[in-house]
């Protein structure tokens, strides 16, 4: 029997191997059912999917589980990134909403993400509950399905459009006008993901222009590893921009909902450095105050914007399962994590890489001051800060012998900084002298060992991260 497990963002699988139609039909039988017990079954259920090998398939196979339920479906008309099927759980009064798309894992991968009535991710007590009731689903024999010409001929299936809705919703929190007027020069790595021309078609027409690379439907994304926002994959972003005649660089992931920024020098400005600039921005140029989530792997430059203008910061695991519900609980203004996600207030407590970009063009326009100014400007406030980040592969059979070295690890200091404490809130935390880090964690999406650190210089952080991996045993 397939052993199918929710990770940090939903159930990812390699395509044939795990991940198959029977497969996905199990996990959307299982859906049906939580949607029955909790009685959000008569809300319905939105259904959107990204550019990968059959997404549009498997989101079809999906629709007509839900149709076999007696369950009312809309269907994306057209591949969407994951924050428009999201707004759509929120327009349609949805009682969920089924995303096929494993973001921004590898080519052979895809997934599964559930988005409960409120539009984020699944807490961990949603997905623990749908997962749980597979087996039984399996022994019972009782997935439930409709061919998806009877499910549209009984209405139990509309196709919607999905995308101009959301098209619609991020032009209401940036000054258009202003940043077509403003002449910028934009560069826009889409990734061959689900957010191509979208950030073209917000802006429009004028003085400002928009140019895509990798802006069409490839899911072997060709050129990269996977179609993840970060230095090693935005190579042709980054070259072209040395090149010149380009102000900044604005990348997305798989499914739109991850976002990277390359200043007008095409140089890659890392995530926790976006993560703070946006903070920066909302509360020096929007002037907004109010709670500010971030995940234990975010950086505490944050915690010194927070500080400085009285906004208290709450930290939370990794993924947005977690920042999404203490976003809602304390009415942030900002929440974001490690890997490129960020969300909004006023909008949904989810991650938007498209919105994050033309929050970054609105900033531009508003002060004339390109990506790399800003991040003077920033660092001028909080100090140096470096980071880096490090993946190693990691067997099945390893992990339990990794978990344990770490665990029993009592370093008294980690690149010459005195280690103060530990925590086990997501992963071996180890908190060094002067606020700085380092953690090692597995993933909850990939067979991955993810070791992170954050420190005044970058010759400390690649210290750090040998030393994490000498205390999990292990090398790249």
């Amino acid at each position: 029997m397939t052993d199918i497990k929710f990770g940090t963002d939903g159930w990812r699988a390699v395509i044939a191997d795990d991940y198959t139609f029977d497969n996905v039909r199990l996990v959307s039988q299982s859906l049906a059912e939580y949607l029955k017990r909790h009685e959000l079954a008569g809300r319905g259920v939105a259904i959107g999917y990204d550019t990968r090998f059959l997404s549009g398939s498997f989101a079809g196979a999906t629709a007509e589980v839900m149709a076999g339920n007696e369950i009312r479906a809309w269907l994306s008309d057209g591949f969407v990134p994951t924050p428009a099927l999201s707004l759509a759980v929120r327009e349609h009064k949805a009682g969920a909403g089924a995303m096929i798309t494993a973001s921004h894992n590898p080519a052979r991968w895809n997934g599964f993400k559930i988005k409960p009535h409120f539009g984020g991710s699944a807490p961990p007590e949603v997905t623990a509950e749908i997962e749980q009731a597979i087996p039984g689903i399996i022994t019972g024999d009782r997935v439930q399905h409709m061919p998806l010409g009877e499910a549209e001929a009984r209405g139990l299936v509309d196709r919607v459009d999905m995308r101009t809705p959301y098209v619609r919703a991020v032009r209401e929190f940036v000054d258009l006008d202003a940043i077509r007027r403003a002449g910028i020069n934009v560069l826009v790595d889409s990734m061959y993901g689900a957010a191509q021309g979208i950030t073209n078609e917000v802006v429009g027409e004028g003085p400002t222009r928009v140019h895509e690379i990798h802006g069409v439907r490839n899911p072997s994304f060709p050129g990269m590893r996977a179609p993840e926002p970060i230095a090693a994959n935005l190579g042709e972003l980054m070259s072209t921009i040395k090149q010149g005649g380009y102000d900044v660089g604005l990348a997305t992931d798989g499914d739109g909902d991850r976002f990277g920024l390359v200043d007008d020098q095409g140089r890659f400005v890392t995530q926790l450095q976006t993560f703070a600039l946006l903070v920066h921005y909302f509360l020096e140029i929007r002037g907004e105050r109010g709670p500010i989530v971030r995940s234990v792997t975010m950086t505490r430059m944050v915690d010194k914007l927070g500080e400085r203008f009285d906004c208290p910061v709450y930290e939370t695991p990794v993924g947005f399962k977690f920042l999404g519900p203490k976003m809602i609980e304390t009415g942030a203004m900002i929440a974001g994590e490690e890997s490129g996600g960020s969300a909004f207030r006023g909008h949904i407590p989810e991650r938007d890489g498209v919105l994050a970009g033309l929050f970054f063009l609105d900033w531009i326009a508003r002060t004339g001051k390109r990506p790399s100014e800003l991040l003077r400007d920033l660092l001028d406030i909080v100090g140096p800060h470096e980071y880096d980040r490090v993946d190693i592969t990691m067997r099945p059979e390893e992990q339990a012998a990794v978990r344990e070295r770490i665990g029993a690890a009592q370093p008294k200091d980690i690149a010459g900084l005195a280690v103060e404490g530990r925590d086990s809130i997501d992963g071996y935390r180890f908190m060094l002298e002067g606020g700085w880090w380092l953690l090692l964690r597995f993933s909850g999406t990939e067979p991955l060992l993810r070791i992170y650190a954050e420190m005044p210089t970058m010759a400390q952080v690649q210290d750090a991260l040998q030393a994490g991996q000498e205390l999990a045993g292990v090398t790249l």
